[in-house]
């Protein structure tokens, strides 16, 4: 599998997967990862092996299995041995398939940009019963009108705690808000991966303390 990994890991490592319908170089992945490593922060970003087909033979190919995108993201967890403070992020399908690998990884929390709590158009057929489980921090950047999830519909969910969700106003899946609304994607983007970034020097300065106190 490649890895397009960027910037040095000085506050901690993000392995950032892609979403159902669009790459690992797309421009809503690139930008998170670019910001990200501005911040002195490490991004790894990797293709699902049925992306990785699309990209090779041109042919638009469907997402794998789940538990094939589940071992596809244990491998790239696996494929680092260091010490680096980890954490797990996805766009969508791909921040779905992070959530369910978190408990059993190595990673301190979890991000998702647009989680899927439902196939568009199928309110009733909830993705949310692994998130019943979670012990590790979850954090959701949603957007208030996403098809897969709107603010009205995931407000009536019982989620635990360690599940936080942050609304981004009348952002769509891809917290992309309509010009009326005098927001933009852009700003929304920013707000998120200032929450993420918050909570990964948080994480790094506890990391120290707990070090110099051993």
């Amino acid at each position: 599998m490649d890895l397009l990994i960027e910037g040095d890991a000085l506050l901690g490592r993000v392995i950032l997967a892609h979403g159902a319908g669009a790459a690992m170089d797309s421009e809503f992945m690139e930008y998170v990862s670019h910001r990200l490593v501005e911040n002195q922060i490490q991004v790894v970003r990797f293709e699902f092996d049925y992306m990785h087909q699309r990209r090779s033979g041109g042919k638009k190919r469907p997402p794998d299995r789940l538990d094939r995108l589940i071992q596809a993201y244990n491998d790239v967890i696996d494929s680092f041995s260091d010490q680096v403070p980890l954490f797990l992020a996805g766009k969508s399908m791909g921040g779905r398939v992070a959530s369910m690998v978190l408990d059993q990884s190595d990673a301190q929390a979890c991000f998702v940009f647009g989680y899927p709590f439902h196939p568009v158009g199928k309110p009733l057929t909830t993705r949310t019963d692994h998130l019943l489980a979670l012990e590790k921090p979850l954090y959701i950047f949603q957007g208030e009108r996403d098809p897969m999830g709107h603010m009205t519909e995931v407000n009536n969910y019982v989620l635990p705690s360690t599940v936080q969700i942050n609304w981004f106003e009348d952002g769509n899946h891809d917290l992309k808000p309509r010009k009326r609304s005098g927001c933009t994607q852009s700003a929304h983007i920013d707000s998120a991966l200032s929450v993420m970034t918050s909570v990964i020097v948080r994480r790094h300065s506890e990391r120290d303390v707990n070090a110099l106190e051993s």
